[in-house]
C-alpha cells in the first residue's frame, strides 16, 4: 500500500504506458527513476507495490545495497571476475541476464532493478550505471553482454533530507497552529521539493543526471498519512494473526492515538510507525499466544493503559472461524481499495496494447 506519494505513483504508471504502447526510446531502459526523500517515505516500498501488482512478487525486485559497493574492488560481486583473476569460476555476477529475466513471464517481460543509497556508490559503480542508464547495456567480468532494454531502473537516496525535515520540522506535531504544511501547502511541497533537486544536482554529475527519465522527490508523511498508513500496519497484523491462532483484536481510538504519539517522528517516517506497532502491540500479543492466555477464536479489545503500555482484554471467546473473518472484512476491503498504484497497475496490464 502507498500513501501519499501520488507524483511518484503517476511517473511510473506514465513509463509502463508508454513502455505498453511500445513508445519507448530504443535501446534504453523503460525507466530510470531517482527517488529522493527522508527515510521512511515509501522509496522502496512503491517499487516493490510496482512488482508485486505487475509481477505478482514484490521480492522479485533485484536490490543492490550501494552500501556494500564503496570499493573498486568491490564491483566483482556485480558483474563477476575477469578469466585468469583468482575465484574466477567462483563469482557469480548479481547483474547477469539469467537474474534479470527470473521473473519475466508471458504476460510480462520486464524486469526490476534498485540501487538503494546510490549516493554511497563508488566510482567504478558510477561508470557501470552510466552505461546501464545510457545505452541499456552492461559488459559482465568474461565479456558477456547484459541487455537491460526490458527494465525499470530505480534508485534511491537519503540526498536533501536534512533540508527538507529543517523545513517540516516548525509544524511537526498533530496540534501545531503553526504549521507551514497547513499555512502554505502547496507552497512548502514546492520547497521540499527543490530542496532535494538541488541537492542531487551538487552530488551527482551532469551526465548522470541527464540520462534521467524523472527525479521524483518523496514528501515527508503527514498526520493524516500516517492514519492512513496505521490503519494498512494494523490490518497487516491482523493477517499475520490469522495465519497462526486466528483471534481478532480490535483497537479504540485511544489506543491508536496511543500508537501514533510513539510513532511518530519526523526522521524516521513511517518506519518508525511500524516499529512502535511492534513493540507495543505485536510483542505483547505474541506473549499473550505464547503463554494461552489468547486462544482461537478470542475477540481481544485493545485500549491505552497507564505509561506507554497498551490494555489487552478478552471480550468475546469461542467464535468460529468465518465470524471473525466477517467481522474484519469491510476493513479489509477499504484498504484494499486504498491501493491505488496497484488498481492503476492492474489496469493497465489487462489493456495491453501491444502483444
Amino acid at each position: 500500500m502507498i500513501v501519499g506519494q501520488n507524483e511518484a505513483i503517476e511517473r511510473i504508471i506514465g513509463v509502463y504506458q508508454t513502455y505498453l504502447a511500445g513508445l519507448n526510446p530504443p535501446g534504453r531502459p523503460v525507466g530510470n527513476f531517482l527517488f529522493l526523500g527522508p527515510t521512511g517515505t515509501g522509496k522502496t516500498r512503491i517499487v516493490e507495490a510496482a512488482s508485486e501488482s505487475l509481477l505478482g512478487d514484490g521480492r522479485a525486485v533485484i536490490k543492490i545495497d550501494c552500501a556494500e559497493f564503496q570499493h573498486s574492488h568491490e564491483i566483482a560481486k556485480l558483474i563477476g571476475s575477469p578469466p585468469g583473476y583468482l575465484g574466477h569460476r567462483e563469482t557469480h555476477p548479481l547483474l547477469s541476464q539469467e537474474t534479470l529475466n527470473q521473473y519475466h513471464s508471458e504476460k510480462v517481460k520486464l524486469s526490476f532493478v534498485l540501487f538503494d543509497e546510490i549516493e554511497k556508490a563508488s566510482d567504478s559503480l558510477w561508470n557501470l550505471l552510466l552505461g546501464i542508464l545510457d545505452k541499456a547495456s552492461l559488459t559482465l567480468g568474461d565479456n558477456r553482454r547484459v541487455d537491460f532494454s526490458s527494465s525499470l531502473i530505480f534508485m534511491t537516496s537519503n540526498l536533501g533530507a536534512t533540508e527538507m525535515d529543517a523545513l517540516m520540522r516548525p509544524g511537526m506535531g498533530f496540534h501545531s497552529n503553526a504549521s507551514p504544511a497547513i499555512q502554505d501547502p502547496a507552497g512548502l511541497i514546492k520547497r521540499i521539493q527543490s530542496a532535494g533537486v538541488s541537492a542531487a544536482r551538487r552530488k551527482f554529475t551532469p551526465e548522470f543526471i541527464n540520462r534521467l527519465d524523472k527525479i521524483v522527490v518523496f514528501n515527508p508523511l503527514d498526520e493524516a498519512q500516517l492514519r492512513e498508513i496505521l490503519k494498512i500496519e494494523l490490518l497487516r497484523v491482523q493477517e499475520r494473526v490469522f495465519a497462526g491462532v486466528p483471534f481478532l483484536f480490535q483497537l479504540t481510538d485511544a489506543a491508536k492515538e496511543r500508537l501514533l504519539s510513539e510513532g511518530t517522528d519526523a526522521k524516521y517516517g513511517a518506519r518508525h510507525l511500524k516499529r512502535a506497532i511492534e513493540r507495543i502491540l505485536v510483542h505483547p500479543l505474541a506473549n499473550l499466544i505464547a503463554t494461552q492466555q489468547v486462544r482461537a477464536g478470542d475477540l481481544v479489545s485493545v485500549d491505552a493503559g497507564d505509561g506507554d503500555d497498551l490494555e489487552f482484554e478478552r471480550i468475546e471467546e469461542g467464535l468460529p472461524v468465518y465470524t471473525i473473518f466477517r467481522k474484519n472484512s469491510d476493513a479489509h476491503r477499504a484498504t484494499q481499495g486504498a491501493d491505488s498504484l496497484r488498481r492503476s497497475l492492474d489496469n493497465l496490464s489487462e489493456h495491453t496494447l501491444v502483444g
